[in-house]
């Protein structure tokens, strides 16, 4: 009975390191594998990253701080993508914006310059927030990339926007996750900054090594690896690494761990102080919890990254991505691909492509991405290139600066206001408005004065295509008391700029 016992002890031993040797996989220099498994794990990606939006749309910034409960079902049923595609199109901004990019990779080919991608994106008609609705007004008025995403201009620079549009990189990227950061460098700084370009470094890195591993642990960790390890970013991801390693069976304490240390934000304009949350690290630890909890399992790893809440649209969407190019097409459970019926001929919202039109396209994508980068393409199998993950280079969003509070600045019809503070930095969150729906749309021009001095005029347009999400901003003055005035130069009583608070923040304890 002894040795039986003894022997069962080492079968147990060894199936745990063996368990944990999974975690420290080493891949080999380059895999081959054939086109059609190529094809088959490009046709997940997008196919997963649709059904993971679809899934979480109807929850989407409605379960904030919190968790939706498991008494509560998850909707989905035959057709659901296609009824969502017709009914909610704007739904789709994670897919339709990843789309703009791919068609400029299309058209113009691998070399395009920056100019091309932000052009494509700023000329769109698509309503676009946060980061990218900064960034998109900061190119159409004389602010270029990579200026028009850097945290100066764009006070959402360390929001969720370029995560949740740097499937694309991955996905022609198989198996290369510094060339996936590489495409991310260049487009992701068009409305990112810091932690927001990281998050999109890391999404693009988890699809890049999820052609080449089917374990989770591993494509986190490693695409984790592309992220400098003295970033916020990291230490958020890093934790919930550590934390699923100290409960491995219970996703709701990490999901607490989560909450107590990364809950707050102070620099998104319009979550300061609120339980909305939309920067990249927390939404991108929800991505992790649900993709180590649910240890390739599809069905739990969607639920639990909706169920994560917050933006638990886009969340699922990278996981069911991520899931979808690790198991290929064909291996997407029936229960989730039956909600595609109807749905993959149907052109997504503001573009000529489909989902069969992109699985094709993609797969062309990541074969001459493959041949740019040393790999070898032949009649019906490719050679990929392993690349080892590489840090991108260090960048710290609002360096420095402190949230002091929040003060409350309800104004309306404003033609001039004035406040007063004490700090380094500010914003004036409001908006400019039509009284009527009826009336054509208006640009209001508006001077900020700080000090005395005339510090910019900027345009205030009413179109919502076309408007500045915050009223003004400035994060680099002297530390100190300081009066800001704002003058509206073309005031018209058809239309009415209105004044919400002001954010101030400080580099020093006050």
């Amino acid at each position: 009975m002894k040795k039986i016992r003894l022997y069962s002890v080492l079968v147990i031993l060894i199936s745990v390191i063996a368990g944990c040797a999974q975690h420290t996989e080493t891949l080999p220099a380059q895999m081959t594998m054939s086109k059609d498994e190529l094809r088959d794990k490009i046709k997940g990606g997008w196919a997963g990253q649709t059904i993971g939006v679809a899934l979480g749309g109807p929850y989407e910034f409605r379960f904030n701080g919190t968790w939706i409960q498991d008494y509560q079902p998850l909707i989905w049923h035959e057709g659901y993508v296609k009824k969502t595609m017709v009914n909610r199109p704007q739904l789709f901004d994670d897919v339709y914006v990843d789309l703009t990019f791919v068609e400029v990779f299309e058209e113009e080919g691998f070399d395009s310059p920056v100019s091309s991608f932000a052009n494509a994106f700023a000329d769109k008609e698509y309503m676009l927030w946060h980061a990218n609705q900064a960034a998109r007004y900061n190119l159409q008025n004389g602010i270029e990339a990579p200026e028009s995403g850097h945290w100066k201009n764009n006070p959402h620079a360390q929001d969720i926007d370029y995560q949740i549009e740097a499937d694309y990189a991955g996905l022609m990227s198989p198996g290369m996750p510094n060339a996936a950061s590489e495409i991310s460098d260049k487009i992701g700084h068009i409305m990112n900054y810091g932690e927001g370009w990281y998050g999109g470094v890391f999404v693009g890195a988890m699809y890049s090594l999820a052609f080449v591993s089917d374990d989770v642990n591993y494509i986190v960790e490693e695409a984790l690896k592309t992220v400098p390890e003295n970033s916020e970013f990291y230490r958020t991801i890093n934790d919930v690494v550590q934390w699923h390693r100290q409960y491995p069976d219970d996703w709701l304490q990490t999901w607490f761990e989560i909450q107590k240390k990364y809950s707050e934000d102070e620099f998104c304009p319009i979550g300061v102080h609120m339980a909305f949350n939309i920067n990249a690290k927390l939404n991108s630890a929800y991505v992790v919890l649900g993709l180590l909890y649910g240890d390739g399992d599809y069905t739990r790893s969607l639920e639990i990254s909706t169920r994560a809440g917050q933006d638990n649209d886009c969340n699922p969407g990278t996981v069911g991505g991520v899931l979808g190019v690790m198991m290929g097409y064909e291996n997407i459970p029936d229960y989730w691909k039956k909600g595609l019926d109807g749905a993959e001929d149907i052109d997504f919202a503001y573009t000529s492509i489909s989902l069969n039109d992109i699985y094709e396209i993609g797969f062309e994508h990541a074969l001459q991405n493959l041949e740019r980068n040393d790999g070898m393409v032949e009649v019906d199998k490719v050679t990929i290139p392993i690349q080892k993950p590489e840090a991108v280079r260090y960048e710290e969003g609002f360096p420095g600066l402190k949230l002091v509070g929040k003060k409350d600045f309800q104004k309306r019809n404003v033609e001039s206001a004035s406040f007063s503070f004490t700090g380094s930095g500010f914003v004036l969150r409001g908006e400019a408005r039509k009284k009527n729906n009826n009336f054509p749309e208006y640009t209001f021009e508006a001077e900020l004065y700080i000090d005395g001095v005339l510090v910019e005029t900027v345009k205030l347009p009413t179109d919502i295509i076309k408007r500045r999400l915050e009223l003004f901003w400035n994060y680099e003055l002297e530390e100190g008391e300081h009066e800001v005035e704002v003058r509206v130069l073309n005031p018209d009583k058809r239309y009415e700029i209105r004044t919400e608070d002001i954010i101030i923040y400080s580099k020093s304890d006050i």
